[in-house]
């Protein structure tokens, strides 16, 4: 087919917490860092200054998010998850201490047949984390 490659990014909805966990994210990870923010202006469909799109990025990785104007009768699933890999164990067990705080542990941090160090999680705005250590 040829032509350009696509961008693909992905793109999390938020209820009026994007830019809460955009700092949240962009703090616990090295090299990130958040972007651009458009936000809702007065007598806009959200929420004035809430989120209408942004970009941050976690060690260059691209994602998109926003505060849906719109309340959905769904939100974020662990089926859907990041998976991390971070170089060393400090940073795994870092990082899960922080986007574990007022969220959920799916499997505790541990040695399992397949990682030396491995953690799942849900943080506190519902998005799915899965965090190992490199070399597992």
């Amino acid at each position: 087919m040829g032509g350009t490659m696509p961008d693909i990014k992905t793109f999390l909805m938020f209820d009026g917490k994007a830019e809460e966990a955009m700092n949240l994210y962009t703090s616990v990870f090295d090299n990130s860092e958040i972007i651009r923010i458009v936000r809702y202006g007065a007598n806009e469909a959200g929420a004035e200054g809430t989120v209408l799109q942004a970009v941050f990025s976690i060690n260059g990785q691209e994602f998109m998010c926003m505060d849906s104007s719109i309340k959905h009768d769904f939100t974020f699933t662990p089926s859907m998850s990041l998976y991390v890999t971070l170089e060393r164990e400090e940073e795994v067990d870092h990082a899960f201490e922080r986007l574990s705080q007022g969220g959920a542990v799916l499997m505790p941090l541990a040695a399992y047949p397949f990682s030396k160090k491995f953690g799942w999680l849900t943080d506190p705005y519902g998005v799915s984390w899965q965090l190992t250590v490199a070399g597992s």
